[in-house]
């Protein structure tokens, strides 16, 4: 396909770039996706205004899942005004994570058995489970233990999200969000009603 028939329709066009725009904040995220089978790597970056929850700051992020479609390792740097930080995320093969702060600071730990990272403000994370256990194919409710982090702040903590399909999308409940997504043929977030829409 050349580079003038192609759409906004990711299918079949990857490599593709993903951007959404949030629905009521200053705040956009654009992703380079490329996939192989269930395997995604990703390089993205969250650009947000200072609003009266978060300052200023730009994220910036390269994911590497598994052939399963779960994550394997996660860099997350973060840009503020004042400083930059660094962190990084790993799963080993005995499906532990390791947690590397900027300060050094190293943390091992389960993180209740998951096998997705969540990041605030990202809908393209959602769409790590969704794509691993096929929910966007099939009726079906999931509830999988997340690695979420937090920004800007970049603190991590064991969440959980439970996704479950219904006609008119996928309903969400996570730790702050109740809602209904939709997804496109390959399970990447078209809407998520309250954080951003893909444009």
């Amino acid at each position: 396909m050349s580079e003038a028939g192609r759409s906004d329709d990711t299918e079949g066009a990857w490599p593709a770039i993903l951007t959404w725009r949030a629905h009521d904040v200053p705040r956009m995220e654009s992703v380079r996706v490329q996939l192989s089978g269930n395997r995604i790597k990703a390089y993205g970056r969250i650009v947000a205004a200072a609003t009266p929850s978060h300052p200023a700051f730009s994220a910036s992020y390269d994911l590497v899942t598994d052939e399963a479609g779960a994550t394997k390792r996660l860099s997350l740097t973060v840009t503020l005004a004042e400083r930059e930080r660094q962190l990084s995320i790993a799963r080993d093969e005995e499906n532990m994570w390791l947690v590397q702060q900027h300060t050094g600071e190293t943390k091992r730990a389960a993180y209740d058995g998951a096998l997705d990272v969540d990041v605030i403000f990202s809908p393209f994370f959602n769409a790590l489970p969704i794509r691993r256990t096929g929910l966007y194919q099939r009726t079906e409710s999931v509830t999988c233990p997340v690695v979420y982090v937090r920004l800007p702040e970049l603190s991590v903590d064991p969440a959980v999200i439970s996704y479950s399909s219904a006609p008119d999308g996928i309903k969400l409940h996570s730790p702050v969000a109740e809602t209904t997504i939709t997804v496109d043929d390959e399970g990447f977030i078209l809407d998520y009603p309250g954080l951003a829409a893909r444009i």
